[in-house]
């Protein structure tokens, strides 16, 4: 009976991440802040592979990485109500998963420079380390500069200095141009991942960063 109840709740398990995936993938189709479905399946498919090495309970991993965007202050647009929830009602998930991922997700995001964003266990280290990764490096780039663009904001003004908010409202708050998010944010998550894994693989994403900054005032100085 033991064996026939963990395969039933497999089955299930598999049912509900492609139904959460179904959902995200049609939610974010026209998102064109750098937060896209593509963003979603990469911090997907990275958490899977943190995973393999750094162990946790693959499904909560999972549907914690599919869902980790829905609700993300950045990408609100007025709603008092969380839409994690409501589709968590939708597909009558086990309430105490359903909390478990909650609390994952919640622990995803940067909130500051000097704010502590600490994963209190195994499953939020490695979707936040996921997340984090797909931040940085050649697609982090692409990514921040399509959400300046998203936002209307500068591409770089000498004038305007990089901020280290020591709050999560000054964070939201900031209008800075898209180069200042680089210092603000980008180049401080190699220091603040979790898992042997994600630290690795942040080492040459940073170093990549650092690379096209250099590049980025050589030419903005029309040097080279």
């Amino acid at each position: 009976m033991t064996k026939i109840r963990i395969m039933e709740s497999n089955i299930q398990q598999k049912e509900l991440i492609s139904a959460t995936e179904h959902f995200i993938k049609q939610h974010f189709a026209a998102d064109s802040s750098g937060h896209d479905w593509f963003h979603i399946d990469r911090v997907r498919n990275m958490a899977l592979k943190l995973a393999e090495t750094e162990g946790g309970n693959r499904y909560l991993i999972e549907m914690a990485a599919l869902l980790h965007d829905l609700d993300d202050w950045k990408l609100g647009n007025g709603e008092n109500f969380s839409k994690t929830k409501q589709w968590f009602q939708q597909i009558n998930i086990d309430l105490a998963d359903a909390e478990k991922i909650e609390q994952i997700i919640k622990q995803v995001s940067f909130k500051g420079a000097g704010v502590e964003t600490r994963a209190e266990n195994i499953e939020a280290k490695i979707v936040q380390d996921a997340d984090r990764l797909d931040a940085i490096g050649a697609i982090g780039i692409a990514r921040t500069f399509a959400y300046g663009g998203n936002k209307q904001r500068l591409l770089y003004d000498p004038e305007i200095e990089p901020e280290l908010h020591n709050s999560f409202e000054e964070y939201k708050k900031t209008t800075a141009p898209t180069i200042n998010h680089f210092y603000e944010k980008l180049l401080l998550l190699k220091d603040r991942m979790n898992t042997k894994t994600a630290k690795e693989i942040a080492e040459k994403r940073h170093v990549f960063m650092e690379d096209y900054l250099a590049q980025f005032f050589l030419e903005w100085g029309c040097k080279k």
